[in-house]
């Protein structure tokens, strides 16, 4: 190299072009516009979570409500087979009492939290005509008595191959919750993960023939894999 072309010691390279030196190995700095697109992206994803807290509860718009096309609508009948004993249950059976369909599995941390507020629930109130029902969703018949072996019991489970009546109740997600009054009509849905306050709220308002809202509890669980 001819003493005109050598660098002065110490001289950066002109246009962003210097190397950030990481250990021995050079590392090129990022673009700017790169970090200042995701800092924008960011930014409007927060205000959008901001300015949608904000207009529902200026407006009266509850951002934890639930809506689903079955709320009004008769319950999607079925017929399982008990996942630990002969047999079968039918909605149609339980017409005259309020009915609690929980979709859930044992894979399903949500699942695992909120099954004692459940349990206990279904104890509470099955001297008022309540009754509760787990539908297994996606899971092995051993894994969820397995599951309940260390989880305990409280109410009957049955089990839905091929998921057919969790498609026929649009469910996404476990678990998922529905109530149903004594007269087949799905009155209120919890999705997410429920508890013994939520819960009994909306019993205690079905009991006094009101029609409860729908609600967000905690996260929802998709199938592994899925």
């Amino acid at each position: 190299m001819s003493p005109e072309s050598k660098q002065p010691e110490g001289e950066a390279q002109q246009d962003g072009a210097t190397p950030l030196e990481v250990g021995s190995e050079p590392v090129a700095p990022r673009p700017p516009r790169v970090r200042y697109a995701r800092w924008a992206a960011v930014l409007v994803a927060l205000a959008g979570i901001v300015l949608g807290v904000v207009f529902g509860s200026r407006f009266g718009i509850d951002p934890s409500l639930v809506k689903s096309p079955l709320l009004g609508k008769q319950a999607p009948a079925f017929d399982l087979p008990y996942l630990e004993k002969e047999g079968t249950l039918s909605l149609e059976s339980l017409r005259g009492q309020i009915v609690v369909v929980n979709f859930w599995a044992s894979w399903c941390v949500a699942c695992r939290a909120e099954h004692d507020d459940l349990v206990r629930t279904a104890l509470r109130y099955e001297d008022k005509g309540v009754r509760f029902v787990g539908i297994v969703f996606q899971d092995k018949p051993e894994e969820a008595i397995r599951f309940l072996d260390e989880m305990g019991r409280g109410y009957d489970s049955v089990t839905d191959e091929g998921s057919r009546v969790a498609i026929e109740y649009g469910v996404y997600g476990i678990p998922e919750t529905f109530f149903i009054d004594s007269e087949g009509t799905v009155v209120a849905k919890i999705v997410g993960e429920s508890n013994i306050g939520l819960l009994s709220s909306t019993l205690d308002t079905m009991l006094r023939g009101e029609v409860p809202e729908s609600r967000k509890g905690g996260n929802l669980q998709a199938p592994p894999g899925s």
